[in-house]
């Protein structure tokens, strides 16, 4: 988290969430927790270093880092509001929690993110066993405040002024690499401060794996190419996935098929909703492709939480057992992929409003 906000983006504070956190302990069966997650340490603490690791009790919160950080760790739990709740020891000394583990004889550990060596040591400091735990920071995490949706937001539109810019490249003759690099560019010239994760450029049979690198093949004419990337701002992403074909009339195997995932995926996005059970949304994109013969090319989930990382809870799939909640950021992202031909993918990042949601990434979408 950055100590200067971003200009006319609402302030980041983490006032309240260790506070939440506290709150989660007990009905877990915990004293303490340690938190080792350097995107759970950032979340809770406004520290951005890469060494650090947060105890946090019901009485206090100790964030511990090494020498490096000395200035940089105080400065940031400052600027995010934590100051009069974390005390933040640098230089590399652990024994404050060292001291706090002893003290306490139910503490959870990140089974996500501790190492095993790591873990074997805390044994033989804690008077009990160690608890494992998974997803009580990133269950918090799900619930984006002000800043974090106005990052997220700001992500996509960087995200969108890119491909705006890059588009008219796409032409027959384009390799899959070169497109990528270009987005990647126009990506950190639009202001940001990194790509959201590694660019997908598939073109052709290539487009028909859903991850695929991109490759030093040539785009043809009439080739499908799936181009999914994003942006990152103060550390919060953006996705967006985007389809089109290299020349070609408007009818064909290839048109069917960029139509039929559109109408997949306006599907899902019509039933995106605070109080919806999530797995209704990858039924209503399934049921679609099915109802046009791709229910087997959909290989996938239909989308995935976003926010400090690109892939985070809620998972949308149809193993889903929760229910979306306003302040939700999620992607929706139905697929059909062809093996030997090509594959489509639409895909937007949007917010879960009270009422519906509100699409946050908002490049077009034409046939």
């Amino acid at each position: 988290m950055s100590t200067v906000p971003s200009a006319g983006l609402a302030p980041l504070r983490v006032d309240g969430r260790l506070d939440r956190l506290r709150g989660l302990l007990d009905p877990a069966g915990l004293d303490a927790l340690l938190v080792t997650s350097h995107t759970n340490v950032r979340y809770l603490t406004g520290f951005t270093g890469s060494a650090g690791s947060l105890w946090v009790d019901v009485d206090r919160a100790v964030l511990v880092t090494d020498g490096r950080y000395r200035d940089q760790a105080p400065d940031q739990v400052a600027a995010a509001g934590a100051v009069a709740d974390v005390v933040v020891v640098s230089g590399g000394d652990r024994s404050p929690i060292t001291s706090l583990a002893a003290e306490r004889s139910r503490v959870g550990l990140e089974a996500g993110s501790i190492t095993w060596s790591e873990q074997l040591r805390l044994v033989d400091l804690l008077s009990g066993p160690p608890v494992a735990t998974d997803g009580l920071v990133e269950g918090l995490r799900e619930l984006k405040d002000e800043g974090e949706v106005d990052r997220i937001a700001e992500a996509a539109a960087i995200a969108d002024e890119a491909l705006a810019a890059v588009l008219p490249s796409i032409l027959a003759g384009a390799v899959e690499e070169e497109i990528a690099t270009a987005l990647d560019h126009a990506v950190r010239s639009g202001g940001a401060s990194d790509r959201a994760f590694e660019t997908i450029v598939a073109a052709g049979p290539n487009s028909a794996l859903p991850h695929a690198r991109p490759g030093p093949r040539p785009m043809l004419d009439g080739d499908l190419v799936v181009c999914d990337f994003g942006a990152m701002v103060d550390g919060y992403r953006s996705d967006m996935t985007r389809s089109l074909r290299i020349g070609g009339t408007g009818t064909g195997r290839a048109a069917d098929l960029l139509g039929a995932v559109l109408d997949a995926q306006l599907a899902g996005l019509a039933v995106v909703a605070d109080g919806v059970p999530i797995a209704e949304v990858d039924a209503a994109c399934r049921s679609t492709l099915e109802a046009a013969g791709l229910g087997d090319a959909f290989s996938h989930g239909t989308g995935h939480g976003v926010g400090l990382d690109i892939h985070e809870g809620p998972a949308v799939s149809s193993t889903s057992t929760g229910t979306l909640r306003a302040g939700q950021v999620v992607t929706v992202e139905p697929g059909a992929y062809l093996g030997g031909f090509g594959g489509v993918r639409w895909e937007d990042t949007v917010l879960v409003t009270a009422d519906g949601h509100r699409r946050l990434t908002l490049s077009p979408k034409e046939l």
